[in-house]
């Protein structure tokens, strides 16, 4: 069966004058494709199978691509605007047909130019087309395990709940408010540890490591900020959380282990209800 917005691994059939018929198998005769002449790979012949994506063109006839585009169904992408018409934003996604995202599925007003999270979906006139509404679109049926490191896209984020991220740009994540130490942009591609797996499948999310692994980047990061601050920071295990998150991006806990642990190296020394470089 021919599947609109996926990579399908498909047969060359037929040979014509416009490129070469795909099919599922060499005796698939009424549900085929055409791979047209510039988009054929050179020494394909018939018999070979091909992996290619499945679209519609400018005359609304579905044909085949060898090129891979931003973009596919149960995924979301950060696409810039082509163009903006009578019928909705035009974006880029890799293919020859810009894709469209129409005025109904825009949760802002998009501008040529800027990029925009997106997700694709097939419309009534079975058409592929780009939808700002991504939340729908993703899957809680990830294959990850906690303390897994992978990918994600961050396209939403709120004062509620926190940052939300599309996973390898197909599964739900959310970074809670609680991890959060930094700012974030939308369209972002962060890389993030899967700290907790929900009932319900949804993914808890952080951008910290394990606590060794991240303890060592901590005390890095410490070492970094006190050269800069002339070797001395008014911070020590009694100081304000808030301002511990303010100053170095990490909680009180990380603070507490990683001075810690550059105690026990000796680099460092409490001093003037701080910490201060010893050499």
């Amino acid at each position: 069966m021919l599947e609109l917005g996926k990579v399908q691994n498909l047969m060359v059939i037929q040979e014509s004058d416009f490129g070469l018929y795909l099919a599922e198998d060499q005796d698939e005769l009424q549900d085929k494709v055409l791979l047209p002449n510039a988009e054929i790979p050179e020494g394909t012949k018939l018999g070979d199978k091909i992996d290619v994506f499945l679209y519609k063109d400018t005359q609304d006839r579905i044909v085949a691509t060898c090129k891979e585009p931003l973009l596919k169904l149960g995924e979301v992408a950060f696409l810039e605007v082509a163009e903006v018409t009578d019928i909705g934003a035009f974006l880029k996604w890799g293919l020859i047909k810009d894709l469209l995202l129409p005025f109904k599925e825009q949760l802002v007003k998009v501008e040529a130019g800027k990029s925009y999270v997106v997700g694709l979906y097939i419309d009534k006139t079975d058409r592929l087309c780009a939808t700002m509404k991504v939340y729908n679109l993703l899957s809680s049926e990830s294959p990850y395990i906690i303390n897994k490191m992978t990918r994600g896209l961050v396209y939403r984020q709120t004062p509620e709940h926190g940052v939300f991220v599309a996973v390898d740009g197909k599964y739900h994540g959310l970074i809670i408010n609680k991890e959060i130490y930094r700012e974030y942009n939308i369209g972002d591609w962060i890389d993030i540890r899967i700290k907790n797996v929900r009932p319900d499948g949804k993914l808890e999310l952080t951008e910290r490591r394990q606590v060794n692994s991240q303890m060592e980047i901590d005390a890095n990061q410490i070492m970094t900020i006190l050269k800069k601050e002339d070797g001395f920071l008014p911070l020590n295990d009694k100081s304000n959380p808030n301002i511990i998150k303010e100053k170095l991006k990490m909680s009180k806990a990380s603070f507490k282990r990683a001075v810690g642990r550059l105690l026990k190296e000796g680099v460092v020394e409490f001093a003037n209800n701080g910490i201060k470089i010893r050499f």
